[in-house]
């Protein structure tokens, strides 16, 4: 595969996304990795090719899975959501992670067809 074969808009929108959602703007982010901020505006909207590295910090910095982007008919390990979940559930301690556990088996009770 070259790199003209693949399509970097979709991940840049994945980089957007994670971004936002850690609430960093563009300028903040783009000040912290010393480039441009229409310069990662371009790799963000109009799927632009970072260099390397760049791309491998953008990418751990976010924990973003590139696999399901760069090999979308295989199925990845696990997906940049259950990568960027993973990495919040390092912060909480076991108190937390309890809380965190009964919720997700209230879910999966609810989910459950009744008899």
């Amino acid at each position: 595969m070259t790199n003209h074969d693949f399509d970097f808009l979709e991940l840049g929108q994945a980089i957007q996304n994670a971004r936002e959602k850690q609430r960093i703007t563009r300028e903040e982010l783009a000040e912290e990795l010393g480039i441009s901020a229409r310069h990662l505006q371009s790799i963000e909207k109009e799927g632009q090719y970072p260099s390397f590295p760049l791309f491998i910090q953008l990418v751990t910095m976010f924990h973003i899975s590139v696999d399901q982007y760069i090999h979308p008919e295989t199925p990845a390990e696990k997906s940049t959501l259950r990568r960027q979940l993973d990495a919040l559930f390092d912060t909480f301690d076991d108190s937390e992670l309890t809380i965190i556990a009964g919720t997700a088996q209230g879910i999966c009770t609810a989910k459950e067809p009744e008899d």
